[in-house]
């Protein structure tokens, strides 16, 4: 279960509040942190560690030490690309740095959790993300990352196995040995199973913290659209820092924006479970205010419950000769959507989000055929292609 939001929302309060509910019901519970800027040892008022740290019965804590996670997967790729650096005269120290995979920290942390998931220890696990812009990236990657391994790392490791003599003659430095090749290809495995993992409805699901103010709130839709675009599931939203009733006139302004916000917070998420949590008279800290904080949150409900979703993208046959593929955007502007067709793929853009879309066998030999943006979802017409429909 993954919690995310505008930075300052609450995320971590919540995504640690609800783990200490959890395994007060009995569910063996790990909360994991994959916020670089860590805070969930602060928000539980103890330390944790790069390894699973015991909290409590049942409940363990762990914040990602992301640096030397890469050094120990990464380790021969990079000796590679510095040694390479350094015969180009590159100095060693700026080889160190450049040599630094972009984007280590989200790609490692993905990986902890995926090891984390799999090693069977846990009955929940929940994930204290980092603030909305870097979720969208971390959740966008393991398929961004497929996509150019499928297409190009395979072509350049048959060329420099047949080729690499005479390449590191002309070149006049080593090409990447098998070991290298074979790094780089585990780490596509790991991430395409990280990617089957995020997207599994039965096992994960993402839950939306914010607050009720109209900025927050706005960016929270588009959030909701995002995260839908690239297949994953919203299962709720927690309304964080509600003001309760009170006789001053300034709290009253607030309490009365803050129902219009909630309000609006209704209406924009449908079916969603909306919980609140009110604003609390002090900082919620350590286990016993973070586990009453879920108390009444969550009240009498599961705090494990996840509400049912339609499917985020399906594929439809609705006449003898038209198919219909559809993708969830729920609260996307038509004026933002983007598509295009190339090849076998989709690329689908909203705003300032992209994704590639691999076409279904059957819609590989159809044109497409039209599409329109109604109630939330995106439909794609296809027909077949009389020139390759009947091809096996």
């Amino acid at each position: 279960m993954l919690f995310t939001g505008k930075g300052g929302v609450g995320k971590t309060t919540t995504s640690a509040a609800t783990a200490a509910l959890a395994a007060q019901r009995g569910h063996k519970t790990l909360v994991l942190s994959t916020d670089p800027a860590h805070s969930l040892a602060d928000a539980f008022g103890q330390p944790l560690g790069d390894e699973p740290t015991e909290i409590d019965t049942g409940l363990y804590g762990q914040q990602i030490d992301t640096q030397r996670a890469f050094e120990a997967s990464w380790r021969e790729v990079q000796h590679y690309l510095r040694e390479v650096l350094e015969q180009g005269g590159v100095d060693p120290i700026e080889a160190e740095e450049l040599t630094v995979l972009p984007g280590a920290e989200e790609v490692l942390a993905l990986l902890e959790l995926r090891a984390q998931v799999s090693c069977g220890r846990w009955d929940v696990v929940i994930v204290d993300c980092a603030p909305t812009a870097e979720t969208l990236r971390l959740l966008a990657l393991p398929e961004a990352l497929g996509w150019y391994m499928e297409r190009l790392f395979p072509t350049q490791r048959r060329v420099v196995r047949s080729l690499r003599p005479v390449l590191s003659q002309l070149a006049g430095m080593a090409m990447p040995p098998d070991r290298v090749f074979a790094a780089v290809e585990r780490l596509h495995g790991e991430l395409a199973d990280v990617r089957q993992l995020l997207v599994d409805p039965v096992s994960t699901s993402v839950r939306l913290v914010l607050t009720p103010e109209s900025v927050v709130v706005a960016e929270a839709r588009r959030t909701l659209t995002s995260l839908a675009m690239h297949g994953y599931r919203v299962d709720g939203v927690v309304a964080n820092r509600i003001f309760p009733a009170s006789g001053d006139e300034w709290m009253q302004r607030w309490a009365a924006a803050q129902e219009e916000q909630l309000a609006e917070i209704t209406a924009s998420f449908g079916a969603l479970p909306v919980w609140r949590s009110a604003y609390r008279s002090a900082e919620p800290v350590g286990l016993h205010e973070l586990t009453g904080l879920a108390e009444e949150m969550y009240a009498d409900a599961d705090p494990l419950a996840v509400t049912e979703t339609p499917e985020p993208m399906t594929v439809e046959r609705v006449a003898t000769d038209e198919f219909v593929l559809s993708v969830a955007l729920p609260h996307a502007d038509k004026r933002e959507v983007d598509l295009v067709r190339k090849g076998d793929e989709l690329v689908l853009t909203v705003g300032s989000q992209r994704r590639l879309i691999a076409l279904p066998s059957v819609l590989k030999r159809c044109v497409a055929d039209g599409a329109g943006l109604r109630d939330g979802r995106l439909r794609v017409r296809f027909r077949p292609d009389p020139d390759v429909w009947m091809r096996t």
